[in-house]
């Protein structure tokens, strides 16, 4: 576990203090019956609200959106802590948020959205996901997850998955129907492919006889 991973401590809590780890707990924060959020929602996936996007500016680029935006940014911080800044102030005003990441399943059960542009390493902008959700879905690791997410609440550090809205590109539901490649009934070849043509190609015979090919 990296340094930057989080303690307990770090990771969304419910009102009592302990660490969430059921899906519903969390979805609850935002109804999925509500049209005008959904709807406001699928306007802001389309917009600078993605953590991608900002994830992919260069440090001067993050600075002057910072000063543009009239966020106040500490000399020296580092990129990670700047897009974190600005995540934050975004999802003030708009209360929605559009996140993705690749899946890094820790030992204790729950899970982060790792970024590309990261090189997958830990960083503060992560997304947390619930052991809830990884057993509901059946995530794995180095799956691409996408969906709705909030941020941080005050005795928090990083953002939380809210919704699954897609595994892999594709609709979540689809995935039960998947079986995985570990799970898969293998098919040995049993039929030969003859290499051998004429006496004089060697090179084929040795093939036939040291690595067989078949089908």
């Amino acid at each position: 576990m990296s340094d930057n991973d989080p303690a307990h401590d770090d990771l969304p809590t419910d009102a009592q203090g302990k660490p969430i780890s059921i899906a519903e707990e969390i979805a609850a924060e935002v109804d999925a019956d509500d049209v005008e959020v959904r709807e406001r929602y699928d306007l802001l996936k389309q917009t600078d609200t993605k953590i991608a996007e900002l994830q992919k500016l260069s440090m001067t680029e993050l600075i002057a959106l910072a000063r543009s935006e009239q966020i106040a940014e500490t000399a020296g911080e580092k990129k990670q802590d700047l897009v974190f800044k600005i995540l934050k102030e975004r999802v003030k005003l708009n209360g929605l948020m559009f996140g993705e990441g690749t899946l890094e399943i820790l030992p204790d059960g729950f899970g982060f959205l790792r970024s590309p542009d990261y090189h997958y390493l830990a960083c503060p902008d992560d997304i947390y996901v619930s052991p809830s959700q990884i057993r509901r879905f059946g995530l794995r690791n180095g799956m691409s997850v996408a969906g709705q997410i909030r941020p941080p609440k005050e005795s928090e550090r990083y953002f939380a998955l809210l919704r699954i809205e897609a595994i892999n590109g594709d609709d979540p539901a689809r995935l039960a129907n998947n079986v995985f490649f570990d799970d898969l009934t293998p098919l040995h070849p049993d039929q030969r492919i003859q290499l051998e043509t004429a006496a004089e190609e060697v090179s084929t015979r040795i093939i036939d006889l040291i690595v067989p090919i078949g089908f």
